[in-house]
Formats: C-alpha cells, sequence, structure tokens
C-alpha cells in the first residue's frame, strides 16, 4: 500500500512516520530544501518510540521516497495527507494540482485543526474531494483522529486508520476546529488569562495538569471522571452539586486577553524559565517516554488509548520481521 503526505512538517513527517513504521510505502511532497533532513529526524523518533508500544513486531518497514511534484507523489496512493500551512487558498492550489492523479477510491485527507470540509472543498469541480482528518502530535504515538465530511470516504477511512494503529473519531456534523481543538482551545484561553494577570506561571499551570486532572483525563476523559467524582449517587449527585457552579465567575471563557506582544513576551519568558534548558529533541524524547509508559500501562488494562495498541497488537503478525526500507530522492 501507498500513502502520500503533502508537506514535511511536524504533523506531515508524523503521518509519514505512522505509515511507513506499519509497512506502507510513503512518498513525500514537500518544496522545502531541508524537508528530507525534518523528516528523517520525526522517523528517527518514531523508530525509537512506536515499536515500544507494542509486544509483537510491526510490519516490515516501507520505502521513503520524495518527490518534487505532488501529481507524482500521488499516483497510485490509497491515502493521501495534506499537511500544508493553514492557508485555504493553498489547499485549495494543492488539490487542483492533484485531482488528476487520484484514483477513484483514493481518500484524500487534510491535516487542518480548523477548517470545515465544505470550506475544503468550496472550489467545486476544480479540485479533489477532500475530509478532515486531524490527528495529534506526535502522530506516530497519539492515536486520535478526527474525521469531517462525506460518509462514505469517511468510513473508508476509518477502517484504514484501524489498520495503523490509529482510532479514528467521526463528527456527527461540521463545526470549526472540531472537537479537540475547541476543548483545548478554551483551557488555553482561560490559562492565558492567569498568567496575565499574575494568578500563575506557565510552569504552574502545567503542574496543575500533569500532577492532576491530566492523569485521570488520560485514561477516562472527562464525563467519566465526573461521574466517579459523583460517588454512588453518580452524575446525577455531581450535576447536582456542582451544577451551579456553572454561573459562579470562575471563568472568562467569553473574555479574551488582548494578544499583544506584552503578553506574548510574558509568556515566552516563562517559557523559557521553565524548559529552556533543554532541546526541542530532549523534549520531543522526554514526551514520547512517557507518552510510551502511559500508554503501556494503559494497554494493560485496554483503558482508553491503550485498547487501540491492544487491538492495533493483535492485528500483528507475529511472524513479521522488521526491516528498514531506503531513503531515495526521485
Amino acid at each position: 500500500m501507498k500513502a502520500a503526505v503533502l508537506g514535511g512538517g511536524v504533523i506531515g513527517g508524523g503521518w509519514a512516520a505512522r505509515f511507513l513504521l506499519n509497512g506502507w510505502d510513503v512518498a513525500v511532497y514537500d518544496p522545502d530544501p531541508d524537508a528530507k533532513r525534518k523528516i528523517g529526524e520525526v522517523l528517527s523518533g518514531a523508530r525509537r518510540a512506536l515499536p515500544a508500544l507494542y509486544d509483537r513486531p510491526l510490519p516490515r518497514e516501507g520505502t521513503l521516497t520524495f518527490h518534487t511534484d505532488p501529481g507524482a507523489a500521488v499516483t497510485d496512493a490509497a491515502w493521501v495527507q495534506e499537511s500544508v500551512p493553514e492557508t485555504l487558498s493553498l489547499k485549495h492550489r494543492v488539490y487542483a494540482d492533484i485531482a488528476p492523479y487520484l484514483g477513484a477510491d483514493t481518500v484524500l485527507g487534510s491535516s487542518t485543526s480548523g477548517f470545515r470540509p465544505t470550506q475544503l472543498n468550496a472550489q467545486g469541480g476544480q479540485g479533489a474531494k477532500a475530509i478532515v482528518a486531524h490527528p495529534f502530535n506526535p502522530v506516530y504515538l497519539l492515536p486520535l483522529v478526527e474525521l469531517v465530511g462525506d460518509a462514505g470516504i469517511c468510513l473508508r477511512a476509518a477502517d484504514i486508520l484501524r489498520g495503523i494503529g490509529m482510532h479514528p473519531l467521526t463528527l456527527r456534523k461540521e463545526i470549526d476546529a472540531h472537537i479537540a481543538d475547541r476543548l483545548l482551545e478554551a483551557v488555553w484561553r482561560e490559562s492565558l488569562w492567569m498568567v496575565k494577570d499574575g494568578v500563575a506561571t506557565t510552569e504552574e499551570i502545567d503542574e496543575a495538569i500533569r500532577m492532576g486532572f491530566g492523569l485521570r483525563w488520560a485514561q477516562m476523559g472527562l464525563f467519566e471522571t465526573y461521574r466517579i467524582a459523583g460517588g454512588e449517587a453518580g452524575m446525577t449527585h455531581f450535576l447536582a452539586q456542582f451544577g451551579p457552579a456553572l454561573s459562579w465567575p470562575w471563568s472568562r471563557l467569553t473574555d479574551v486577553p488582548e494578544f499583544d506582544d506584552a503578553l506574548v513576551d510574558l509568556i515566552a519568558g516563562q517559557s523559557d524559565a521553565q524548559s529552556g534548558h533543554l532541546s526541542v529533541r530532549d523534549l520531543e524524547r522526554l514526551r514520547d517516554d512517557n507518552l510510551v509508559g502511559i500508554l503501556r500501562a494503559l494497554k494493560a488494562t485496554g483503558s482508553g488509548a491503550g485498547g487501540v495498541v491492544r487491538d492495533h497488537e493483535a492485528r500483528l503478525g507475529p511472524d513479521e520481521s522488521r526491516a528498514k526500507g531506503p531513503i531515495t530522492r526521485e
């Protein structure tokens, strides 16, 4: 099977690694002359981390190629993942360029974090028909992919994604920023106010998440966590007890701080003090090691994302052997 990745940044590189390490051949198109190095660094991290999730070997690694023409990259691909910058006109140009080279059953997914399928396909008959296939970084480890768009295409896409160890979540309707990013944006906006108002630093907010509710969310999410908080009486009791808080001044979600240079400098300075002693590669390796440990622990009980890893591992044949495919340039 062949996948094509259009755009070789952090997300595009993660997609390439996810497909490649699950036995797919991957063709990358990115006009950036440094794309090969960037993809190589993401792939290096994925080769180190992804196999550590499983107690069976992954399939034989596919072949990675780089292309200077998007049409050549997508030819004969069963899946095309567009991960170019979040500029709608650019996405439309890319879709128009590749449309003549796509097969009738080729899935064209966009990594867009905010655009809706009707926006992606607003060029009418001038381009390929895309669905939203929004992943989370690192794509090669985190299983969630939000699917939005044509029901038939999303159904085919979901089957392919499960085959490479991912968890497709098909949205019931189009909505700006989908599900997960809307939730993240709410936490982000509230955090910006707390930093701006001097209530907490960036590090203190991160501590509140990773030492507390973040650990619960990793296995149960939001509603199941709150159901337990209701005790034996369950969710009904929780809502009765904490529902009135919705009218209390606990949040400023309807009020966004001015995103000026002063706020940017304040946050960037605190972030540098918090993590500036580590390189980006150091932080990525730390993140991946922690995710592998958490995911393996969840796999033992089949909880949350660990259930996805467990199901994917069951698909892996016990006699598969791993071998690295060559990296070539067209």
